[in-house]
């Protein structure tokens, strides 16, 4: 086992791997920006290092500063944690050149589930069910574009290759306009990934959004920890996760997880995971797998009692998965809501000081932030502050102490979109469960017409 770890993160993430690490023996290394010199997790760590000023392209995506830092404090592997470089394949293999140990997968599976294109036809090999649409990129040919448009079956939406996050798509309703969609796409993914490669997929109407947390060893071991519905979200980004599933059958649940497991054994994929569906009509049809650990993970720990992060440090390390499918429980509901500085409705950062803080707490209520009493929020980053977890019996315990715990929270200072969360949680749609994935843009498109 490792003796010493960087975690080359900030915020919630740079704590829970830490906490993880301080757990298991392990001495950490926090790298920071100038604008997180006042952290927690930076005061917490064993070590701590400035890499930058607080631009992120200056600091936690500074490539040279990052390994340096490794080597001045003689860590031995290196924790991306999620977004930054967490799924960049470089980074990957720049980290195991210099001679430590990347916490994640190997830089060619980062790679090749990183391009949408490859990752499609890796999975088509491999049995996981797919959204119909083109195999492989699109070719320049117009008629063939306009061919494989009326195939699909309209509407259909155009995807670069390199995308992620909600970037690089367009949806097409009418094969005239199907063309221009083609051409506008490609060039901003030429613009934005440095990729001008598009693919098309069918657009379903109504899906949820549905995704399955794998766990793989480097002995060709895989396991899968059960599925999480992410569908509560607004621009593509997730506001409340769940899990498990509300609504999902347990032959189809255990189904489309074993499918994930045996495609990981299949493209020898190594450490944690996570596959992402499309759900519509009792069918499964994946869009991308995330070679990394998730924002919303504490749900599924929750609910099969792993330690999702510590399990992804044993693998790195060499060590073989402790656990087999067939041992593997899954046990009452957990939700989690995402806390972000911004206002709740239209979701404009507000960067500031934190002036009253108060985490809830009582029974199945978990907090993982790193913000505190008169800590600053900075403008140059991602806008959540930290994430509530509610977990029970059933379903509708955890969503009873999860109104409690947001009643409960207290951050002045600064908006929060607590109260939309308040309002979810007292919300038909959401409480009967099964909402899709457009339910909180109309929603809100909903109110904002109102007022």
């Amino acid at each position: 086992m490792f003796e010493k770890i960087l975690i080359a993160n900030r915020g919630e993430i740079a704590l829970r791997v830490q906490r993880a690490c301080r757990e298991m023996g392990i001495k950490t290394v926090a790298v920071h920006s100038e604008a997180d010199s006042e952290a927690k997790y930076v005061k917490l760590a064993d070590e701590s290092v400035c890499i930058g000023p607080a631009q992120s392209n200056l600091s936690y995506l500074n490539v040279p500063a990052i390994i340096a830092a490794a080597e001045v404090t003689d860590a031995e592997a290196i924790h991306p944690g999620y977004g930054f470089l967490s799924e960049n394949a470089d980074f990957a293999e720049r980290v195991e050149s210099s001679g430590f140990v990347f916490i994640g997968p190997r830089s060619e599976s980062i790679r090749l589930m990183g391009d949408k294109v490859n990752a499609k036809r890796a999975m088509l090999e491999a049995g996981v069910p797919c959204v119909p649409g083109s195999e492989g990129a699109l070719p320049d040919d117009p008629d063939q574009i306009l061919r494989m448009g009326a195939e699909t079956g309209y509407p259909v939406i155009i995807k670069a290759s390199g995308g992620g996050g909600g970037r690089g798509m367009r949806v097409v309703h009418t094969e005239s306009n199907l063309l221009n969609a083609v051409s506008l796409t490609k060039a901003e993914a030429q613009t934005a990934f440095g990729n001008p490669e598009v693919y098309m997929e069918k657009f379903l109407q109504n899906p949820r959004h549905i995704e399955i947390q794998i766990l793989a060893d480097e002995h060709g071991n895989a396991i899968h920890l059960g599925e999480r519905d992410c569908s509560m979200q607004r621009r593509h980004q997730k506001i409340i996760e769940e899990a498990p599933a509300p609504l999902l059958e347990t032959k189809l649940r255990n189904k489309i997880g074993e499918r994930c497991a045996a495609a990981c054994r299949k493209i020898k994929y190594r450490g944690v995971g996570t596959f992402e569906f499309l759900y519509e009509d009792g069918e499964f049809f994946f869009i991308e797998m995330n070679t990394r650990v998730q924002v919303e993970h504490p749900v599924t720990e929750l609910i099969t009692g792993i330690d999702i992060i510590q399990e992804q440090i044993r693998v790195a390390a060499g060590e073989p998965l402790r656990y087999k499918q067939k041992e593997l429980e899954f046990r009452g509901h957990a939700i989690e809501c995402r806390i972000n500085a911004e206002d709740p409705y239209t979701s404009v950062p507000s960067p500031g000081r934190i002036t009253q803080y108060h985490a809830p707490g009582g029974p199945g209520i978990r907090v993982d932030s790193h913000v505190y009493q008169n800590y600053y929020v900075p403008p140059y980053y991602d806008s959540m502050i930290g994430k509530l977890i509610a977990y029970g019996d059933t379903r509708a315990q955890a969503i009873a102490r999860m109104r409690i715990a947001l009643s409960e929270m207290v951050v002045e200072g600064i908006k929060t979109n607590i109260p939309l969360h308040q309002d979810l949680m007292t919300d038909s749609a959401f409480v009967e469960g099964g909402a899709s994935i457009h339910y909180l843009t109309h929603k809100l498109e909903a109110l904002k017409n109102k007022g």
